[in-house]
């Protein structure tokens, strides 16, 4: 039988390979072939150490839990039209140079597109 760590690692990365969608509590359960109170206890644990979020949902007229990772790996395409990777002023970028991150208008703008882009 594995390690309940080993269950809280396999859960987590499941959790994770579903993205910004979540998973919903029972499907952990059958994807790890525990049962609903070894999974309950597994997503609670991980909730505690702040790795998901868990939110209260309704489905096929029974409550449930819809679980979320906190935090996804890191692609290349977070950041590939980031426009500090081809400016021409980057070698005099930074926090006390002449140009910088806090005064450049084409980085706020990257960067607020980047927000409305999340919220859609």
């Amino acid at each position: 039988m594995p390690k309940h760590n080993d269950l809280e690692q396999k859960a987590l990365q499941i959790i994770i390979s579903y993205g910004s969608k979540g998973l919903l509590q029972s499907e952990l359960w059958r994807k790890l072939g525990a049962s609903s109170r070894e999974g309950s206890r597994i997503a609670l644990k991980l909730e505690s150490k702040g790795l998901i979020r868990r939110e209260k949902e309704l489905c096929d007229g029974r409550w449930t839990y819809r679980l979320y990772p906190k935090r996804l790996p890191a692609t290349i395409s977070t950041i590939e039209d980031c426009p500090c990777i081809l400016c021409p002023d980057s070698q005099r970028c930074g926090p006390v140079g002449a140009v910088t991150p806090q005064s450049c208008s084409k980085l706020t703008e990257w960067l607020m597109r980047e927000v409305e882009g999340d919220k859609g």
